[in-house]
């Protein structure tokens, strides 16, 4: 059965009651794992809006059409996180199930230790404690152990300049990383420290992101292990950057750095920040681009790789990058507001189907501008 909510969000959603077994559970929202992208996204953002909205979730054919299917061990540290979060009844949360149900209790804020271990995506991993660590009531402080640049995910450098400036306007959050984790061991650690500034229901700041004014400056980390000093990788990459990004005609800040790590990586994080006079600290415009290092990849490619990204956004006059976007959807779906954005991506469609499911709203989607109506 699902359960139709307001548009509004409202307090009376935290006085939902559960019974012991999920098949007395008044309300049961009722997810699809193989909506559009199909991914785990939407495994990831069920489990954030269910711990928050305390609605119990179902969801079936997870990664159904992906050569492995099925939960992989990111999203089981995910659902292990939030289950200790909200003391939350869990059924199917083993490696490869398609299915898995998830019936959240109240929150008890604490803080978090997660060893995803090897170098599952700890960027991945925030994308369902977010929210409900925001709305928690207590500062929570969360430790996270494994990889901090990878493949297929955010990199931390991403999470901490283009990600949070978004959400200062609810919580302050600092995020710290103690030490790099690139593919295969990982072995990175980060420390992220949330104290939300409301309580879950009240009435919220709206991101607002459909004018973007001046392009300001471009700023970026440019990183590598300690190992690939010598052949100035981390340099190179920089170097490259600002070279191909000269013909802007902005100031460029880039930081170079070496760190110990467990496995052999480097990469590039490039972020682009626009405004009037001044940024606006509120709704900032701040649109982002990468490259990854991998073995027999040179340096130079991979600063390219970074600038070909974020020329593209650039180019497409948004005011969120698609990844931004897809990560917004929630929020958006929680505060209200607008966004314009560079394509509307897989991700942004099923995350928009995930948050319609819980909390009862609309988004209208065109031309590349997003709004909860």
């Amino acid at each position: 059965m699902i359960f139709v909510l307001s548009a509004c969000v409202e307090k009376s959603l935290k006085q939902i009651l559960f019974y012991k077994h999920h098949a007395s559970f008044i309300f049961m929202i009722e997810l699809d794992g193989s909506f559009e992208e199909g991914g785990g996204a939407i495994v990831r953002q069920a489990l954030a809006l269910s711990t928050i909205t305390g609605l119990p979730f179902t969801v079936d054919n997870i990664r159904s059409g992906r050569p492995t299917p099925g939960l992989k061990t990111q999203h089981l540290f995910c659902v292990k996180a939030l289950q200790d979060l909200c003391n939350a009844h869990v059924e199917g949360a083993e490696l490869g199930s398609t299915k898995l149900m998830f019936a959240p209790r109240e929150i008890k804020a604490k803080n978090l230790r997660v060893e995803i271990g090897t170098a599952g995506s700890i960027t991945l991993l925030m994308q369902s404690l977010l929210i409900p660590c925001i709305f928690a009531k207590k500062p929570i402080t969360i430790e996270i152990f494994g990889g901090t640049d990878v493949a297929w995910s955010q990199p931390i450098d991403y999470f901490k300049n283009i990600l949070l400036p978004q959400l200062k306007k609810y919580a302050d959050i600092s995020c710290e990383t103690k030490r790099r984790g690139y593919y295969p061991k990982g072995g990175g650690e980060v420390r992220i420290r949330i104290k939300g500034k409301f309580v879950f229901g009240d009435e919220l700041p709206s991101i607002e992101l459909v004018d973007r004014k001046e392009l300001l400056v471009i700023k970026g980390v440019s990183h590598a292990s300690k190992e690939l000093e010598k052949a100035r990788v981390a340099q190179r990459q920089a170097e490259t950057a600002k070279s191909l990004l000269k013909k802007l005609g902005v100031p460029t800040d880039m930081r170079v750095e070496y760190c110990d790590t467990l496995s052999m990586g480097s990469g590039i994080c490039l972020w682009a920040v626009f405004g009037g006079e001044s940024i606006n600290f509120d709704n900032p415009v701040v649109l982002g681009g990468d490259g990854l290092g991998k073995l027999g990849k040179k340096a130079e490619v991979v600063g390219e790789d970074a600038v070909v990204s974020l020329l593209k956004e650039i180019d497409s006059d948004a005011c969120a990058d698609h990844y931004l976007a897809d990560q917004l959807i929630p929020f958006l779906g929680l505060v209200g507001g607008k966004l314009k954005t560079s394509k509307i991506s897989g991700h942004v469609k099923s995350n928009i189907y995930v948050v319609e499911k819980f909390l009862g709203c609309k988004f209208k989607v065109e031309n590349n501008f997003i709004e909860r109506l």
